[in-house]
């Protein structure tokens, strides 16, 4: 039976994530405090992993109920702590004089920010998964590709893509639950050349992502919607909450996930 084996969220978009034993659901269908702040530059873009690798620079630990984040540059042993929301100013200052450039961090109580803004479900991958994939390099353990990837949701108690089943045709949904909340599988996601990166240094594997490809590919169950992988640079799914404006619900480690179909 496929099990909620863990849950992470992430405070502060691109940076370090929090592992808990339960989220609540928002109505939006994302989890609460996952993505609620993102950092952005002058242009209003964001300031990511994709557009500057220095955010690998920075160890960020979170205080969830008082929103403090404790921020520390890799290699120092220099720590500086801020309230999200009472010190927002200060904390900008911090990381404009980091990036070298003016930060601004803003906040999304309703959706956060996520990387695909339809389908803002938390993001599921399996366990075994993380450890087929690990095994394809030999510099890599589980832990590894879990920071790299970023899921919200990870299930045990299945083989590794069983979360391959959570999609269908182009347009289709599948229908899922997560405790007694139902879930729509959306698609499978593309991934961008942060998951190449090492998740600490930020240094890039040469041939990571021509190693990926090809064991995806090899290694691509048989019942999967070959439909849906017009390049095999994909991995996790992509959910949205199958009812949008319900209360908010929870979701715990130990819960249960079953196809409805």
């Amino acid at each position: 039976m496929p099990t909620v084996s863990k849950i992470c969220i992430y405070p502060i978009k691109s940076l370090d994530g929090v592992e808990v034993k339960e989220a609540s659901v928002l109505p939006s269908g994302a989890l609460q405090g996952d993505r609620e702040f993102a950092m952005f530059d002058e242009q209003g873009k964001f300031v990511n992993g994709k557009r500057n690798p220095k955010v690998h620079q920075l160890r960020t630990k979170f205080i969830l109920e008082s929103k403090v984040i404790s921020l520390q540059i890799q290699g120092s042993d220099e720590e500086q702590s801020f309230n999200l929301e009472a010190e927002k100013p200060a904390l900008e200052g911090w990381l404009s004089s980091f990036f070298g450039f003016t930060v601004k961090v803003r906040q999304n109580l309703l959706t956060g920010f996520p990387d695909d803004t339809v389908s803002t479900g938390p993001t599921i991958v399996s366990n075994g998964t993380l450890k087929e994939v690990a095994s394809w390099y030999s510099h890599l353990d589980e832990n590894d590709v879990r920071r790299q990837l970023r899921s919200t949701i990870e299930i045990d108690g299945i083989p590794a893509f069983w979360e391959d089943r959570l999609f269908s045709e182009t347009g289709d949904v599948v229908p899922f639950q997560i405790g007694n909340l139902n879930f729509l599988g959306v698609n499978p996601c593309q991934r961008c050349i942060v998951f190449a990166r090492d998740a600490v240094t930020g240094k890039t594997h040469p041939k990571f992502q021509k190693i990926f490809i090809t064991k995806r590919q090899e290694t691509l169950p048989q019942w999967v919607t070959t439909s849906r992988f017009d390049h095999f640079y994909k991995l996790t799914v992509n959910t949205r909450l199958a009812s949008l404006g319900t209360e908010n619900q929870i979701i715990r480690v130990g819960d249960k996930v079953n196809l409805l179909t």
